[in-house]
C-alpha cells in the first residue's frame, strides 16, 4: 500500500483502504450528515470512522466467526457507515437493508434474514425499541443476535484483531429490489468493489478537489458504492442527507450542492423531473449550480426530455447541460458498467419506431414521432459488453438490439445460496467462440460506435421512481385482496403516462362480472326509453363493483409496495394471455391495455375515482377524535383547521382524480404512494410549523385520525394522573389482566412483561406523549410510579431509579430467563 498519496494498490481490501485514510488523512472530514437535509447533525473524519469500525468489529469478533452474515438495519445516517465498516473489519458479511415500519410485518426483511442465514442484526437503540412486538411474534427474528451499535464503548477498539482478508473475500450481500418470495443476494467481494471504485474514479475524473453530495438510500448500490465508498476511495468529503428529506423538498438537494460547492451528485431520472416540478422560480434564484461537474443519472430508464427540461429550468442557476453524466449498471456488476463523457451532453439517438420494434436501429429521417434513446457511454477499464441474440447466443453487430452481456472483474461472484440461478445468470458463453463467462443482464440494448444504448428489459421488471418491483409480488398482493382474482389471473406491468412510468394491471374477470358488463353495454345501445331507468341502475351497480375492486387493489398495492396503481383492465377469461403451459404473458397483457383491444371488457383508471367505494376501511372515529370533541374546544378548532387543510390538499392533487374526500378513508386507498405521503408530511409541517414523522402519517392514516392526532398532541399537557392512567391501561392489556388488578408500585416484570414488551412500552409511551423517549427508560424506572414520577418531576438524564449510572448499550445472546433469546439495550454496570 502506498502511504504518500491518495492512490491504493489494486489488490488492497476495503479494510486496508480505510486504515490507509485513517493514518494518512486522519482529520480529513469524510462524511457529514444533514438532518432534514439542511442542518449539519453529525460528521466523521477518517480516524473517527476507523475507531468506530474497530470498536464494532471487536464486539462482533466475540460473538461471530469470520464469514457469518450480519443484517444492517439503520435509518439514513452515519451509524450505518460505521456498522458497515465494522462488519468488514470483523470479516463478517454485511447485508444492508432498511428497517421495517413500526408495528408492521415486513415479509421482505424476513425473507432476506432466512435466505442469508444471518446470525446477527446491527441496528440502533431507537430502531430496536420499535421492533419489540415483532421480535416476540416472529421467532426467526427474535432468535437472532441483536446488537445496538450506537452506544458501544469505543475503548473496545483496542481489542480488535486484524482479520485475514484478501481481494476475493466476500464483503457484502446486495439484495436486489426483487421478489420478496425469492430474494437474491448478490455476492460482492473486496476486489469487485475496489475495481469498480477505480473505474468510477477514472470515468468521472474524480480527484482531491472533488466534493460529493448524496441522498440515495445507503442500502442501495448507488448510495453505498457511489456516495460512501467512492469518496473514501478518492479520499474526499461527502455530504449526505436522507432520501425522505429529498423527497419532501427536492430543493434541499440542489441547495446542498450550491452550499457545499459539490462537483459530483446525482440520482435516478425521476429525481431531476421532481426538481423541475417542485422547485419554484423564486427558490431557483438562491441556487448557484456552476460548481456541478458530474450530474449522474442512472438506475432507471433515462429520458431525453428530462435532461432537456432540467437543463432549461436550471440554466439560470449556472447549471451546464454538459454536466449530465449518464450511467448504466446494476448490483450484479457491483455498480457501474458504462458512463458518458463529462465534457459533452449525452448522446441522444432518434430511432425509427417501427424498425426499433423489429430490433433494428435506423435513424429517423424526419421529426415525426421518433423514439429518442439516450446513450449510456462506453464501458470503462477491463469491462467488456456484447449484444447477444437470446435464441442463438451469437453476438450481434452494431445497431442490432439484443440482450446486454457484460464481463470483467466488476461482475460479482453470483447469488448467495442459489447455484442454479448463478449458473444461468453469471456463466453465459458465446456460442461461436466459447468466450465467457458473461453476466446476462436481462436488459435489451445495442452498441453504436462503441457506445451502449439501453432500449428496454428482457425480464418483466417494473421500475418506478428508481425502485425495482417484481410483477409477481404485486400480482400476489392483488390476488390476496380481490376475491374473484384467481392465481395467475392478473398481470402487473407499466406504461408511460406524461413521461412517467405508471403501474397498470390487467385482470381476468370472472363470468359474473363479464355478464354484468355485457348487460350494461347492451342496455346502453339504442333502445326504448322505458329501459333507461333499468340501464342506469345496472350501470351504477357495475360502477360500484369495479370501484370496490379498484379501491381494494389500490390500497393494498400502495401499502405493500409504496407505489400507486394507475389503471385496471378487465378481460374475458378466454382472452387472458397465457401460454400453452399456463405461463403468464405480461407483454401481451401490456399490449391489450395500450391498444384497447376488443378482449378488454372494461377499463378503470385513477381519474374514475370519486372518493367513495364499498369495501373502504372502516369509518369508526378514532378514540382521539372522541376525546377532543368531549374536552377543550381549542383542540377541536385546531382539528377542524387541519382537517380542512388536508382535504384541500388532497383535492388539489390532480393525479388522484378525487373531487370528494371521505375523511375516514385511508390515504393509501386514494392510491397515494411514498412520494404522496412525504408530500402530506411536508404540507402539514409547512402549514402548522410542527415536525411530523412519516410513521405518524402511516399510523394515523385518515384525514380525521391525523387531524385529531396533531390537535391532541399540540394541546395535551401530560400530568401524573393521565400518564399513570395510560400506563395502567397499557400494562393491563399487555398482561391480559383487569386494570383494577394493576399495582403501580410493582415492577413491570411482575406482570410478565418481557424485554421486548418493556422496550415497546417505552416507544408507545413516547408516541403518545409526542416526544422520543430512551428505549431503556422502562428499565431504568421499572414501575409505573417510578416512571411517572420521572416524567413529571425534575429529570436528571444520568440518574437511574436504583441509583446506578447509564452505561454503554450492550447485548446478550439468549439462554436464561434474565437473558431473552434476542438482544436488547442493557444500561448500567
Amino acid at each position: 500500500m502506498r502511504a504518500n498519496n491518495n492512490r491504493i494498490e489494486p489488490n488492497a481490501s476495503l479494510v486496508e483502504l480505510l486504515g490507509h485514510r485513517a493514518r494518512n488523512q486522519p482529520d480529513k472530514a469524510a462524511y457529514t450528515f444533514l438532518k432534514d437535509g439542511e442542518v449539519e447533525e453529525a460528521s466523521l473524519t477518517h480516524a473517527q470512522l476507523d475507531l468506530r469500525a474497530r470498536a464494532i468489529a471487536a464486539r462482533l469478533q466475540t460473538i461471530t466467526t469470520p464469514g457469518e452474515r450480519a443484517l444492517l438495519l439503520y435509518h439514513a445516517g452515519l451509524d450505518f457507515i460505521a456498522a458497515f465498516f465494522g462488519c468488514l473489519y470483523a470479516d463478517v458479511v454485511a447485508i444492508p437493508t432498511y428497517p421495517p415500519k413500526r408495528n408492521r410485518t415486513d415479509p421482505r426483511f424476513r425473507a432476506i434474514a432466512e435466505d442469508s442465514q444471518a446470525s446477527v442484526v446491527l441496528t440502533t437503540t431507537e430502531i430496536l425499541s420499535g421492533l419489540d412486538s415483532r421480535l416476540a411474534e416472529t421467532p426467526e427474528l427474535g432468535n437472532l443476535h441483536w446488537l445496538a451499535t450506537d452506544g458501544l464503548d469505543l475503548d473496545g477498539a483496542s481489542s480488535w484483531q486484524i482479520p485475514d482478508i484478501g481481494g476475493d473475500t466476500l464483503a457484502f450481500l446486495q439484495y436486489t429490489s426483487g421478489s420478496t418470495g425469492t430474494p437474491k443476494g448478490v455476492m460482492v467481494s473486496h476486489e469487485n468493489l475496489l475495481h469498480n471504485e477505480r473505474m468510477i474514479q477514472q470515468g468521472f475524473g474524480h480527484n482531491e478537489n472533488t466534493i460529493f453530495v448524496g441522498w440515495p438510500p445507503l442500502f442501495h448500490d448507488m448510495g453505498l458504492i457511489g456516495n460512501v465508498l467512492q469518496p473514501l476511495y478518492v479520499g474526499i468529503h461527502c455530504v449526505l442527507m436522507s432520501p425522505v428529506a429529498f423527497l419532501q423538498k427536492p430543493f434541499r438537494w440542489l441547495q446542498a450542492i450550491s452550499r457545499y460547492r459539490a462537483t459530483t451528485s446525482g440520482g435516478p431520472n425521476f429525481a431531476y423531473d421532481l426538481c423541475v416540478r417542485k422547485i419554484a422560480p423564486e427558490q431557483r434564484t438562491k441556487l448557484d449550480l456552476s460548481c456541478w461537474e458530474n450530474a449522474f443519472n442512472g438506475a432507471e430508464p433515462i429520458r431525453a426530455e428530462t435532461l432537456e427540461r432540467f437543463s432549461t429550468a436550471f440554466a439560470s442557476c449556472g447549471f451546464r447541460r454538459e454536466a449530465f453524466f449518464t450511467c448504466y449498471g446494476m448490483a450484479e456488476t457491483t455498480l457501474l458498467v458504462s458512463s458518458s463523457s463529462k465534457i459533452e451532453f449525452p448522446t441522444v439517438f432518434p430511432a425509427e419506431r417501427n424498425e426499433l420494434q423489429q430490433g433494428r436501429i435506423v435513424a429517423a429521417q424526419d421529426e415525426k414521432d421518433p423514439q429518442y434513446i439516450v446513450g449510456c457511454g462506453r464501458p470503462w477499464s477491463e469491462v467488456r459488453v456484447v449484444i447477444v441474440d437470446t435464441e442463438t447466443f451469437l453476438p450481434y453487430p452494431d445497431q442490432r438490439v439484443g440482450e446486454i452481456w457484460a464481463a470483467g472483474p466488476d461482475v460479482a461472484q453470483g447469488y448467495w445460496g442459489q447455484s442454479e440461478e448463478t449458473q444461468q445468470t453469471f456463466h453465459a458463453y458465446l456460442a461461436d467462440t466459447g468466450e465467457g463467462p458473461f453476466l446476462r443482464t436481462g436488459d435489451l440494448g445495442f452498441l453504436k460506435d462503441g457506445e451502449l444504448f439501453v432500449t428496454g428489459r428482457l425480464k418483466d421488471l417494473i421500475i418506478i421512481h428508481g425502485q425495482n418491483h417484481y410483477p409477481q409480488d404485486i400480482e400476489l398482493t392483488v390476488e390476496r385482496v380481490v376475491d374473484f382474482v384467481k392465481p395467475n389471473g392478473c398481470a402487473a406491468t407499466s406504461i408511460t403516462v406524461d413521461e412517467q412510468e405508471r403501474l397498470v394491471m390487467v385482470v381476468e374477470a370472472n363470468r359474473d362480472l363479464i355478464r354484468r358488463i355485457k348487460t350494461v353495454r347492451k342496455q346502453q345501445a339504442p333502445s326504448p326509453n322505458e329501459h333507461s331507468e333499468q340501464s342506469a341502475k345496472a350501470r351504477d351497480e357495475l360502477d360500484r363493483t369495479v370501484k370496490t375492486i379498484a379501491a381494494r387493489a389500490r390500497e393494498a398495492v400502495a401499502r405493500e409496495h409504496e407505489i400507486s396503481l394507475y389503471a385496471l383492465a378487465f378481460v374475458e377469461p378466454r382472452a387472458f394471455p397465457l401460454t400453452s403451459s399456463g405461463k403468464l404473458q405480461r407483454r401481451t397483457c401490456r399490449s391489450l391495455f395500450l391498444e384497447h383491444k376488443d378482449e378488454v371488457a372494461f377499463f378503470w383508471h385513477e381519474h374514475d375515482e370519486t372518493g367513495e367505494a364499498e369495501g373502504a376501511p372502516d369509518d369508526e372515529p378514532s378514540s382521539m377524535l372522541a376525546y377532543i370533541r368531549e374536552h377543550d374546544p381549542a383542540p377541536d378548532r385546531t382539528r377542524r383547521i387541519i382537517h380542512d387543510c388536508l382535504v384541500d390538499y388532497l383535492k388539489q392533487e390532480e393525479h388522484l382524480g378525487v373531487d370528494r374526500i371521505d375523511p375516514d378513508r385511508s390515504f393509501l386507498s386514494f392510491g397515494i404512494d411514498f412520494l404522496g405521503i412525504a408530500s402530506i408530511k411536508e404540507e402539514l409541517e409547512r402549514a402548522f410549523d410542527r415536525k411530523l414523522s412519516l410513521d405518524e402519517i402511516h399510523r394515523f392514516d385518515t384525514v380525521n385520525k391525523l387531524a385529531a392526532h396533531i390537535a391532541l398532541r399540540s394541546f395535551m399537557v401530560p400530568t401524573e394522573s393521565t400518564i399513570t392512567d395510560w400506563l395502567v391501561a397499557k400494562v393491563a392489556k399487555l398482561a391480559n389482566v383487569s386494570p383494577k388488578g394493576i399495582d403501580t408500585g410493582r415492577p413491570f416484570a411482575h406482570y410478565g412483561l418481557d424485554s421486548t414488551a418493556v422496550v415497546g412500552l417505552s416507544g408507545e409511551l413516547g408516541d403518545w406523549l409526542g416526544k422520543p423517549l430512551p428505549a431503556a427508560i422502562a428499565y431504568d424506572y421499572p414501575t409505573i410510579d417510578a416512571l411517572t414520577g420521572y416524567l413529571t418531576g425534575p429529570q436528571d438524564p444520568g440518574r437511574k431509579a436504583d441509583g446506578g449510572s447509564i452505561g454503554e448499550v450492550e447485548t446478550a445472546r439468549g439462554g436464561t430467563e434474565k437473558s431473552p433469546p434476542f438482544l436488547i439495550p442493557n444500561f448500567g454496570g
